[in-house]
């Protein structure tokens, strides 16, 4: 058999963490799980804002603050990435699983990272922002599915606030 590589891209959102649980229990369950299959979580960190060494008032931007971004994007990416290896864990998988972190904008950074690691699928969730939202912030998954040469399954995560009624 061949080796696949299933590309999951994780964030902060609880939206992300329930894509990748479905996955693992839809894409990746025993059942459907080939043993040469890789489990890529991919993370993309903002990039840092970049600033002359002055500010808009004349003064010179403070290093210890730019430092201070630097590491809060570095443990931001510490944290998602733990949560996910607990979803990993929690979800019994056998399959390998490789962490990649990017930096920029994500939709560009996940279409380029999908690209070089020639992925066989990718898998997001769903923020469900809405048209406005969406028409204002852009959505990641909808420039994602034009863009990706391979499928693409965006995730859509219950509304557990809705009672269902048979």
């Amino acid at each position: 058999m061949s080796e696949r590589k299933v590309v999951v891209a994780v964030d902060e959102s609880e939206e992300s963490m329930y894509a990748l649980s479905w996955c693992l229990t839809n894409l990746l369950s025993p059942k459907n799980n080939n043993p040469n299959t890789t489990l890529i979580l991919l993370y993309v960190k903002p990039p840092i804002p970049s600033y002359s060494s002055l500010d808009l008032t004349g003064f010179l931007f403070a290093g210890d603050a730019i430092a201070s971004m630097e590491r809060y994007s570095r443990d931001l990416a510490n944290s998602v990435m733990q949560r996910a290896e607990a979803v990993c864990n929690r979800c019994n998988t056998t399959v390998q699983v490789e962490k990649k972190v990017g930096s920029g904008d994500a939709k560009d950074v996940i279409c380029v990272a999908v690209d070089k690691l020639e992925a066989d699928i990718l898998v997001m969730g769903s923020h469900d922002y809405g048209f406005f939202k969406r028409a204002l912030l852009g959505s990641v998954s909808d420039y994602c599915a034009k863009h990706v040469k391979c499928p693409l399954v965006v995730v859509k995560r219950p509304d557990t606030t809705k009672e269902y009624q048979i």
